[in-house]
């Protein structure tokens, strides 16, 4: 087989599509929450996903499930941490069971900051769409984020 193949193609198609549907959307996501909240893209999913802990059995996070969840390495989520932390966005605390464990949780200023922001993400997100799907190389991919509405886990 060739790297011209039909199926090659049609894959490598496919995912250019995705790929730009993606930086679309960030884009569009990444205009809204800096001009309205001063948040990046990567800033809101950190406090989206650290707000949604819970002090029950396996309710806090390890770095790495954090960093897998906002998809960036484990370093780039600890500096990540570490500015919306120097922000009061967030707070660091030992793990009262296991002094060797950091837990990361978000800061009253950060709660209230990102239940400012889900309305300006959410819209931004919908507008994305819409605009995407004027574009007939992107609407069918529009039309499967649209219907995959549940919920989406923290990653194991």
């Amino acid at each position: 087989m060739t790297a011209t193949a039909p199926e090659l193609t049609a894959l490598a198609q496919g995912w250019c599509a995705l790929s730009l549907l993606h930086g679309r959307i960030e884009a569009h996501l990444e205009r809204a929450l800096q001009a309205g909240h001063g948040l990046s893209v990567r800033e809101y999913s950190l406090l989206d996903v650290l707000s949604r802990q819970h002090d029950g059995e396996g309710g806090h996070l390890q770095m790495k499930q954090v960093a897998d969840s906002v998809v960036l390495s484990q370093s780039a989520t600890t500096r990540l941490v570490t500015r919306l932390e120097d922000r009061g966005l967030l707070m660091r605390y030992l793990c009262p069971t296991d002094r060797r464990g950091i837990y990361t949780n978000v800061s009253d200023a950060g709660l209230v900051l990102l239940e400012q922001a889900r309305p300006t993400n959410e819209a931004a997100l919908r507008a994305a769409l819409v605009e995407a799907s004027e574009d007939p190389r992107l609407e069918p991919l529009v039309r499967t984020v649209e219907a995959a509405n549940a919920p989406m886990g923290v990653a194991a």
